[in-house]
């Protein structure tokens, strides 16, 4: 892979900026380099820009280098920051799979870039070919989600190679529900691929959607790239705090997954038995995607009653679905009894 290439010629010659704790790392006996409050109240000095302790803990459990991370606000943030680097506003383009997570689309009309998709079966499986016929010398980035948003499923792996293994450009494999799913991550795959940019976040398995902190995971030159880009202090000093403990009690994490795919295998036996219910697509993440009689009145019958599913009626391939995140073994067992009454 030609990085260069790939990367914005502006972007390439960017000097980045260079923030007080960039300049100095470490312990002294007085701070007055940045301009900061100087009295102690937990808030009032910069948090670390690179987050390097955050790191080094998440290094450990992704086994990972700390130098191959990426922290964002959310995963919106590097999905945004790839645009920024790699695509050049009206000239170059990305393409994605259809359906899947609508921030792609949205980051590539803010940045002013070609986004191209390219439909999944009817089964919401991939088909590498027809996703790399739709490339062409201006494709900088490839977008495939897995499991994928809406349909939960794994896309399978051998096709994903296929892309790896025939496409120069930026391969971005979104992982956001990876810890729900009995195959390995992509993140084995880094030291093969040096176009391979991984996305996971705190949101879902974790159980920290409010603390707002995705992860990026790429080669050392990639992430250098972001963390030229990127905004000197990202991630806040509370979002690192938080982070650092929950990084600190990885089987409560795991205790609540297994907890999730229990409820996940009930809900699937217990939908199976509605009238209500046409389909449940497989899934490998925290919820399902069920085709029902008719979506838009069920949803609205729902929402009616306090309970809250999402519509995915008007999305390709989801004519008539429902998504459904596994809660509580009390939330769900009210949506069943709800459905019931269809």
């Amino acid at each position: 892979m030609n990085l260069k290439s790939l990367i914005r010629p502006n972007i390439w010659k960017l000097a980045p900026y260079s923030c007080a704790r960039d300049e100095f790392k470490g312990e002294a006996r007085v701070f007055v380099d940045a301009n900061e409050n100087p009295f102690p109240n937990g808030f009032n000095r910069y948090p670390d820009p690179l987050q390097l302790s955050v790191k080094e803990s998440i290094s450990k459990i992704k086994n990972v280098r700390p130098t191959q991370i990426m922290l964002g606000n959310g995963s919106d943030e590097p999905i945004d920051l790839i645009y920024r680097i790699f695509c050049e506003p009206k000239v170059d383009n990305a393409v994605a799979i259809a359906p899947s997570y609508g921030m792609y689309g949205v980051c590539a009309d803010i940045n002013d870039v070609e986004y191209r998709t390219v439909r999944l079966n009817d089964d919401f499986s991939l088909n590498a070919d027809a996703v790399l016929k739709a490339t062409d010398e201006r494709t900088h980035v490839i977008w495939l989600c897995s499991p994928n948003n809406p349909s939960g499923n794994l896309l399978n792996r051998n096709e994903i190679k296929k892309i790896l293994d025939s496409f120069d450009g930026i391969v971005v494999i979104d992982e956001a529900y990876q810890d729900f799913a009995a195959e390995s991550s992509w993140l084995t795959e880094l030291d093969k691929y040096p176009q391979l940019i991984v996305l996971q976040t705190f949101s879902k398995a974790w159980g920290m959607a409010g603390v707002r902190c995705g992860m990026a995971f790429a080669s050392e030159e990639i992430i250098a790239f972001f963390n030229k880009v990127k905004y000197p202090y990202n991630v806040n000093i509370l979002t690192q705090k938080t982070i650092a403990e929950a990084l600190s009690n990885e089987q409560k994490m795991r205790e609540q997954v297994k907890t999730i795919l229990d409820e996940r295998a009930k809900m699937q036996r217990e939908l199976a038995k509605l009238g209500v219910v046409k389909h449940i697509f497989p899934s490998d993440a925290n919820f399902l995607l069920v085709r029902v009689t008719d979506a838009p009145k069920i949803y609205k019958a729902l929402a009616d009653r306090g309970c809250v599913v999402r519509s995915r009626h008007n999305v390709v391939l989801c004519e008539n679905c429902l998504r459904i995140t596994i809660g509580t073994p009390e939330e769900n067992e009210i949506i069943i009894n709800e459905l019931k009454t269809f």
